[in-house]
């Protein structure tokens, strides 16, 4: 059955924020960014200038799969997961990344193909820093310096899902869950009362560790009940990282 169209910010690309980040604000996240690293505070300043805000509401689409790249995207607060669907058709989500504040989340690659090969979903209440797309490929001509940067985000993503495909075929399912939270907790953890929680729910860790919503909801008591995390609705609340570190060394 075909899936209804699921409007999202990239068929609006004309409405702003209104809550717009100002200069400093800016060039202090590009700075923090690897995908401006290396550059100058007046080069930032620059680039910060061909921008716009944008403010993306939870569950909100930032762009589907297959549609044409528009814009390039720089996380300011709140955090996005990328994804596919599940070549069966029936809505499964393959979960490529989860990324955060700093995290650029379209990076133009050189490329003929200028279609999104993933979706990008809001996990929740998301400002982030917009440039369109044809704007950026100007600066990159300007700026060698971020092509270099491209390159390196490219190759570290690679190596990330070549390890967790290793995860997947090698270890035990309570090691790839513990090795898949420690990384979320450096991507997107945020300080909460007690520990650091990572904004997703458990049917999305499943579909990260190539797992069953199952086995993670009785991994994640079990952890519960030895005092080292605490399972949310949409969250997992991480309160002791040693112990966490000893399941993933295991």
């Amino acid at each position: 059955m075909a899936t209804a169209h699921i409007p999202t910010a990239i068929d609006r690309p004309d409405e702003r924020s209104g809550d717009e980040l100002n200069l400093a604000e800016c060039v202090y996240l590009m700075r923090d960014s690897a995908l401006f690293t290396g550059l100058s505070t007046q080069a930032c300043e620059e680039i910060a200038s061909y921008a716009h805000t944008r403010t993306y509401a939870r569950n909100e689409l930032l762009f589907e799969q297959g549609q044409p790249i528009r814009n390039a995207v720089l996380i300011h607060t709140g955090s996005v997961k990328l994804f596919q669907l599940g070549s069966n058709g029936d809505g499964d989500e393959v979960i490529l990344w989860m990324n955060g504040s700093g995290d650029a989340v379209c990076v133009p690659a050189e490329s003929l193909d200028r279609n999104h090969t993933c979706s990008a979903r809001a996990m929740e209440k998301c400002r982030a820093l917009i440039w369109e797309y044809d704007s950026l490929q100007n600066l990159l001509v300007e700026y060698q310096q971020i092509r270099k940067n491209i390159s390196q985000i490219l190759s570290s993503r690679l190596d990330e899902l070549e390890v967790r495909f290793r995860e997947v075929a090698t270890a035990r399912v309570a090691k790839r869950v513990a090795l898949t939270l420690m990384r979320l907790v450096k991507q997107v953890g945020k300080m909460s009362e007690g520990g650091i929680e990572v904004s997703l729910s458990r049917e999305e860790l499943a579909q990260m560790t190539g797992t069953t919503l199952f086995t993670v909801s009785r991994l994640l008591s079990k952890w519960k009940d030895a005092g080292f995390v605490v399972p949310r609705r949409e969250a997992v609340v991480i309160l002791d990282q040693r112990r966490l570190m000893e399941v993933a060394d295991e």
